[in-house]
């Protein structure tokens, strides 16, 4: 998926702005907007500008290394709803969050998504002490419900990516059908949980602090 350079410098403008104003704390930005809005290419994107004009200042953080373990979610009964809301460790999400604001630990490990293999695989990304801005991008950062609802609270800078339902559904088929998916298992993906997650998201996300249309 293509970003709009315009939308990548806003989000990197907008985080230089506000880790200036901190004094040299460190400052967390959430990333947030429904799956196939494009929040992680922009995110992506907005890491490598910033370390383009200072190199090492920017990590990114995804959510998506909280997913349960597809093993969990065949226990709970909501193997075929990963991606929900409910089928992600909010709390180990926030406990991470609140140790990365911290910054007492001179290296941190974090888990990493790998959407090849739809598995978390722990520790795959470091981010060290000297880190100035970390880039968290997910679904759920805003969200108003518990208990993700002590997300927000956390970061210095929110940004809510958005687009029309009808560019979700393109980008969302297009991304299970890259993955090999057969046509019906795509449109049952899209049709019964991505949509379904993507309208909860734009429906109870609190407001962000940047707004930006991404279609």
């Amino acid at each position: 998926m293509s970003a709009v350079p315009e939308n990548i410098d806003r989000i990197v403008r907008a985080a230089e702005a506000r880790f200036e104003s901190a004094g040299g704390r460190r400052i967390l930005i959430a990333v947030a907007g429904a799956p196939g809005s494009g929040k992680s290419t922009l995110a992506e994107g907005a890491v490598a500008g910033l370390n383009a004009r200072r190199p090492g200042l920017a990590a990114l953080f995804p959510m998506d290394g909280f997913h349960y373990d597809d093993a969990v979610l065949e226990a709970m009964g909501r193997r075929a709803h990963k991606g929900a809301i409910d089928t992600f460790d909010a709390d180990g999400f926030r406990h991470m969050i609140e140790r990365l604001r911290a910054n007492t630990d001179a290296t941190v490990a974090v888990p990493v998504f790998d959407r090849t293999i739809e598995i978390s695989r722990a520790g795959g990304r470091l981010i060290g002490q000297e880190t100035g801005i970390i880039v968290c991008e997910g679904n759920y950062l805003l969200m108003r419900t518990a208990p993700w609802d002590r997300l927000k609270p956390l970061f210095d800078l929110t940004i809510f990516v958005d687009v029309s339902e009808a560019v979700l559904r393109e980008r969302l088929s297009r991304r299970w059908r890259d993955l090999g998916l057969p046509e019906a298992e795509t449109a049952r993906k899209v049709d019964e949980n991505d949509l379904p997650n993507g309208r909860f998201v734009k429906a109870d996300s609190a407001e962000a602090d940047l707004a930006i249309l991404n279609d």
